[in-house]
């Protein structure tokens, strides 16, 4: 959904708003700080006329005395203002991304899918960053703004026609600082896009660096890399070219009312009609003038950029989840498992061929039951909408006779535990890997689960056993053990349905009869469905169905298809020759063919 910039400014206002008594209490500092600094020019006027002018010792010490005073609640004030400024734009950025993050996991896979997971990355970092930022400078700009009103207020009661000169190109600045804004915006939107369309090469590059070495394209790589950072050197040269246009006059112009100032208000003083402590305290004030005045050109910009990220951030916590839990959930039975899909039609994206037409099966709870079928025919949708990975655009899909999308997602992914061919590890420890669904699970439960998997004889093998880290999305394990330890994971979560989506393609075929053996007692009693290829692994089901597509066009046993599907056995057949090709391939030592058989599987 496009957001605008004024999404961006009403997302920040309702964050500040969350937070405006500690934002109020970081103005209140700013305000004494205010106060403080505004004094010192007008102690030092009266220690001049006063005390210097009437030769009065005692009161230069005295006005002395109150100066140092003032310099130290400024001081105080200072720390205080500062401590609560940051404290109050990393609050407002932890519960941006705390929101962020929450909002991200319950969106559906379908905008998953059309998201780079970079450019995601750059929202949650880089923007809220920026954000940060601008929060920060909330309760330091409001300490500015009432410095320019007080010193306003004491030019004036002064001399009003030396404040004219002195503030004479102030409407000018505030031109200039509108239309520098203006013209800035579009390109801090830009640089936070190309920031992000960086990251999501440097992503990409990183998670899929095997493929990258695998097809030698590290070049290609590079070369993408370096357009993209052309792009943000670009985009970013743009913006200091503005820059660079705007800040000259928004330096100058309050200096140049600090001439004026010295040039008539000294003509004043000479003809009696000013005192030399006013004339220095009015420089004192319009010095102190000159450094919020010229904080403004750099506060807009990073207001801009702040609004600019906003509006990225604002984009995404708007996105409504087209998966949601329905307003009254219907509760599981106590047991069971029987799946039924009527009529079933789906497709991945509006208006594309549809990937199920007319899908219609029926597993009784405990059956297990192979899927079968030629790449592309439909068989790992079927297991990403039982969990209600997506919603069907037609038919249903039922779990013990209710229909998923009348089911709570929570307690029905609880219920659906699914293993799927490309095995995700995270960063942690074996343990905990297996125990991701149970993390309070007790030891013995992932042993157990271990051994199931026939992961446990290689887990006592590693340097620390269950208490290995693996490294990320677990590349320091073979294909094989990831696979294994990801069946564990599944079998600890003890779903009333089981997927096994290919879950022994990786495993080696001399190894495979362990899991084989091993799964044989997880399917006992617990509906099954088994997405393979293998013949062995397909044996292992109670009945098997043959999907082309997006329908069933053969079911029975794998004997009954072996001997009455010609269809079956070209597919069987067909599987079997790239799991060959593959073999030899690594073999031979071609990671190209490797993968890409690997990939086709």
């Amino acid at each position: 959904m496009a957001s605008s910039v004024r999404d961006g400014w009403a997302l920040v206002g309702r964050q500040l708003l969350g937070q405006r008594w500690g934002i109020v209490a970081g103005v209140v500092a700013g305000l004494a700080w205010t106060a403080a600094k505004v004094s010192v020019p007008k102690l030092v006027q009266l220690a001049i006329d006063r005390g210097m002018e009437q030769g009065d010792q005692d009161a230069v010490v005295r006005y002395a005395g109150l100066i140092a005073v003032a310099a130290l609640v400024a001081a105080a004030f200072t720390g205080l203002r500062r401590y609560s400024a940051f404290r109050e734009a990393r609050r407002a950025e932890a519960v941006l991304r705390d929101r962020l993050f929450a909002h991200l996991q319950r969106l559906h896979f379908a905008y998953h899918d059309g998201q780079q997971t970079g450019q995601l990355m750059s929202r949650a970092n880089n923007d809220l960053q920026q954000i940060q930022n601008a929060v920060v400078l909330v309760p330091l700009t409001i300490a500015n703004l009432a410095t320019v009103l007080a010193v306003l207020v004491v030019l004036v009661l002064t001399d009003p026609v030396l404040t004219v000169l002195a503030l004479g190109s102030l409407p000018l600045v505030n031109v200039l600082a509108k239309r520098f804004a203006t013209t800035l915006h579009p390109t801090m939107v830009g640089v936070q896009q190309e920031s992000a369309e960086l990251s999501a090469v440097v992503e990409e590059t990183v998670a899929g660096i095997r493929v990258v070495k695998g097809f030698a394209a590290e070049d290609t790589q590079a070369r993408r890399l370096a357009t993209e950072a052309d792009d943000l050197y670009e985009v970013s040269m743009a913006g200091a070219r503005i820059r660079s246009a705007y800040w000259p006059a928004l330096e100058l112009l309050p200096n140049v009312g600090l001439i004026m100032v010295l040039a008539y208000g000294g003509h004043q003083v000479i003809r009696g009609d000013l005192t030399l402590g006013s004339l220095v305290a009015f420089n004192a004030y319009v010095v102190l003038l000159v450094w919020p005045l010229r904080m403004l050109g750099w506060i807009v910009a990073m207001a801009q950029r702040a609004a600019a990220s906003a509006q990225r951030v604002h984009e995404v916590l708007v996105t409504d989840p087209a998966v949601t839990d329905p307003a009254n959930p219907t509760p599981l039975p106590a047991s069971g498992g029987e799946v039924r899909f009527r009529g079933v039609r789906f497709g991945y994206a509006p208006g594309s061929a549809p990937v199920l037409d007319g899908f219609d099966l029926h597993v009784p709870a405990g059956q297990t039951i192979a899927l079968v079928g030629a790449t592309a025919s439909g068989k790992s949708t079927v297991a990403k909408l039982l969990p209600r990975f997506y919603d069907v655009d037609d038919g249903s899909v039922l779990l013990d006779g209710i229909d998923v999308r009348g089911l709570e997602l929570t307690e029905l992914r609880r219920a659906v535990g699914l293993v799927f061919e490309e095995t995700f590890l995270f960063s942690d420890t074996i343990a905990a890997n297996i125990a991701f669904a149970d993390p309070d699970a007790p030891p013995d439960s992932v042993v157990r689960a271990a051994r199931l998997a026939g992961a446990h004889e290689f887990i006592g093998e590693l340097p620390h056993g269950y208490d290995t880290e693996i490294g990320e999305r677990g590349f320091s394990l073979s294909g094989g053990q990831r696979q294994r330890i990801a069946i564990a994971r599944a079998i600890l979560a003890d779903p009333r349905v089981l997927i096994l989506d290919d879950a022994t393609s990786a495993v080696d075929p001399t190894k495979e009869h362990e899991i084989r053996d091993a799964l044989t007692q997880v399917m006992a009693n617990r509906t099954t469905i088994v997405i393979a290829h293998r013949p062995a692994t397909i044996a292992l089901a109670d009945r098997v169905v043959l999907v082309a597509g997006g329908r069933i066009v053969a079911d029975g046993t794998h004997a009954e298809l072996l001997a009455a599907s010609e269809a079956y056995r070209e597919v069987l057949a067909a599987a079997a020759a790239r799991e060959e090709q593959a073999r030899h391939a690594a073999l031979d030592g071609d990671p190209v063919a490797a993968v890409s058989e690997e990939t086709a599987s």
